[in-house]
């Protein structure tokens, strides 16, 4: 296990359990933001993660999804993603423990052919809950998008004493429209689940503010430390995997990046770095 802090953003290369266990304080997080491996066979840095039952995936799962709940502040916010057909398991073990706000739906388009003989999925769910209901932290005026209704159609509501136009923002529903990033897009990294900016700023943006601490379990492109650190907030980031670390340390600008390939210029003064930066 390695651990640096920059600034406000922490990097820990090393395991979820055994860094939940040993470094991050209980009940020291405003927002947890976990994004695991979805046990559908993907490679990260060209190895499989697939877990040899669904029984065996689910109890990986619980393990973290416990560790979390220890973590978080009595204030503080969950958002867990997972694949569709194992989010219902998710839901139904956490809804005990929390407060389930929000099933979210983020969702996309694709120029591929993602099915012929079935419908193809086009969707991640996102479960959003907090500890308290009745005390924890919800910006809507800071995640606040266009109304069609009112902002482009102009329609009155006739239910008023007074008929006026509908209001031209709103809080978003729980079905969000984000594109997925794409190569050679500006925030493009080579990983296969890779998260858009805007889906973690509209997140960072409603369950936390300023100074606020996030923690990201599952790092990858380190896309929550990144928008947190733009945001203002601090972040703990842990990843498993030593490459996606140094895309952390370079998308965090803690390290110098060729912007024409998106790769580190030179590999050994790069391995250098993450060795000098990185504590035992």
């Amino acid at each position: 296990m390695k651990v640096r802090k920059f600034a406000e953003q922490k990097i820990i290369l090393g395991d979820v359990i055994s860094v939940l266990n040993d470094c991050v304080e209980d009940g020291s997080i405003d927002l947890i933001f976990a994004d695991p491996p979805y046990n559908i066979g993907k490679k990260f840095n060209g190895k499989q993660k697939k877990w040899n039952s669904d029984d065996e995936y689910m109890k990986w799962c619980y393990q973290w999804l416990d560790l979390c709940l220890r973590k978080v502040k009595n204030t503080g916010s969950i958002y867990i993603m997972a694949a569709t057909q194992y989010m219902p398991y998710i839901d139904i073990y956490l809804r005990d423990k929390v407060t389930i706000l929000s099933r979210i739906v983020w969702y996309y388009d694709s120029s591929g052919v993602q099915a012929k003989k079935y419908f193809g999925s086009l969707y991640e769910p996102i479960l959003f809950g907090v500890k308290d209901k009745n005390n924890y932290t919800f910006n809507a005026e800071e995640i606040k998008i266009e109304a069609k209704t009112g902002a482009v159609r102009k329609l009155i509501d006739y239910r008023k004493q007074n008929p006026t136009v509908y209001n031209s923002k709103k809080v978003p529903g729980n079905v969000w429209y984000i594109p997925r990033v794409r190569y050679k897009m500006a925030e493009y990294r080579n990983h296969p689940t890779q998260k858009p900016e805007a889906l973690l700023e509209r997140i960072i943006k409603a369950s936390s503010n300023p100074d606020d601490l996030i923690l990201d379990l599952f790092a990858g492109t380190f896309t929550t430390s990144v928008v947190a650190k733009k945001l203002g907030r601090k972040s703990i980031s842990i990843e498993i995997e030593e490459e996606y670390v140094k895309l952390g340390l370079e998308r965090l600008n803690f390290v110098s990046e060729d912007k024409s390939n998106h790769t580190i210029s030179n590999n050994q003064d790069f391995q250098l770095t993450l060795d000098i930066n990185m504590e035992n």
